[in-house]
């Protein structure tokens, strides 16, 4: 059976058991298995470049151990840190939520909205999707104002991102809207219903990505 690896950069074990959970949709009988691992050596939350550069090698070196029985990897954090390294350490297929997610929001609607933990986030997300080109696609990108480990504290985490939602929809107008954390991925369904928008989780986005990549052996 193929295997996806999906890597948490930060070393919270309640952020990899709520992308495990996330996966359960995705896990289909004849495989790919998916398979959520926690990258002990990073920092609790990844909100600064220096937490998305700290990891980037510890990123490459799991990729390099697990190559032999992996089909597939996922980097599950917003800031898709060692995203190209990674590339270069394997032929196969590596993808990056922020990236995923962003290119299924295009899918969904004209212009899509971000949630971020925290405001100095907001630059790092602006800066990718000018790397990728994709500014006049970009409706707004508000932040909830808590870090990765304030995420489990499930009713202020909920009633911050339902208020940033609004937001991104009323004010912004967002017709799709993208969690900016792979901790929020408990949070979708709920978010979806009320915000009454096709909400993307990109954990959810990329791991998809990589089930058809692995079913159709796009690696060379």
């Amino acid at each position: 059976m193929t295997r996806i690896l999906v890597i948490n950069p930060n070393s919270t074990q309640a952020v990899t058991d709520g992308i495990d959970a996330a996966m359960a949709p995705l896990r289909l009988p004849g495989g790919p298995a998916i398979e959520c691992v926690t990258l002990k050596e990073g920092p609790p939350g990844i909100e600064s470049q220096a937490h998305v550069e700290s990891v980037v090698g510890p990123i490459g070196a799991m990729v390099r151990a697990r190559d032999a029985d992996c089909s597939a990897f996922v980097i599950a954090c917003f800031s898709d840190p060692g995203l190209h390294a990674a590339r270069e350490l394997t032929t196969k297929p590596v993808l990056g939520i922020a990236e995923c997610g962003i290119l299924t929001a295009l899918t969904l609607g004209q212009r899509f909205g971000i949630i971020a933990i925290l405001r100095k986030s907001i630059p790092r997300h602006l800066r990718y999707v000018g790397q990728m080109g994709l500014e006049g696609r970009l409706a707004g990108d508000r932040a909830i104002g808590l870090g990765v480990t304030q995420l489990q504290d499930e009713a202020a985490t909920f009633a911050r991102m339902a208020e940033v939602a609004v937001e991104l929809r009323d004010l912004d107008g967002a017709d799709v809207v993208v969690m900016g954390c792979a901790g929020m991925a408990r949070y979708r369904d709920r978010l979806q219903r009320h915000v009454g928008l096709l909400v993307v989780e990109p954990s959810q986005a990329a791991a998809a990505m990589a089930i058809g990549r692995s079913r159709l052996s796009w690696s060379v």
